[in-house]
């Protein structure tokens, strides 16, 4: 009798650690993980598209995500900026940025898609909207507003998980 109750005590805690796994595997966030930059999905209005594609690092912190650009300017010297913070809505700075004083808010918008509003010496500038497609293997950036040169910015910025 001791032997059963303890087979269905282990089967049961078996069953429940299988049960929290599985719960926390399908409540991770979808943008976490490494992206490249699929040149020829994007577009960028006003341009110039960039000439390599760049690789994007995503990782969870508390509350929020960790995001690493790393790529390579217009002249080909590697650039490596960092944004992230909570989905809180307030100000984090970028680092690495080639403007100073840049600041981005990160905000969750559901399950497979957060906000990212950028802001140059405390003034909008870009609006990031980064979406996971629903098999995981797509991310599309959606960014709108006014460059630092005050012309209209309209990117779509697709990039695949590796």
């Amino acid at each position: 009798m001791n032997r059963r109750i303890g087979t269905i005590v282990g089967a049961v805690l078996v069953a429940a650690l299988f049960a929290a796994f599985t719960v926390a595997a399908q409540s991770a966030d979808p943008w976490i993980g490494t992206w490249k930059l699929n040149l020829e999905k994007s577009t960028y209005s006003p341009g110039p598209k960039p000439t390599t594609a760049g690789i994007v690092k995503m990782e969870s912190v508390a509350g929020g995500v960790k995001i690493t650009i790393d790529g390579k300017d217009d002249q080909g010297k590697p650039t490596h900026v960092e944004i992230g913070g909570k989905f809180d809505g307030k100000d984090n700075p970028v680092v690495g940025s080639p403007l100073p004083n840049s600041t981005d808010a990160l905000k969750r918008i559901d399950a497979r898609s957060f906000e990212v509003a950028g802001k140059l010496d405390g003034k909008p500038t870009v609006t990031t909207r980064v979406t996971i497609s629903a098999d995981g293997k797509t991310m599309t950036a959606t960014q709108t507003g006014t460059n630092p040169q005050g012309q209209a910015v309209k990117n779509t910025i697709v990039a695949d998980r590796q």
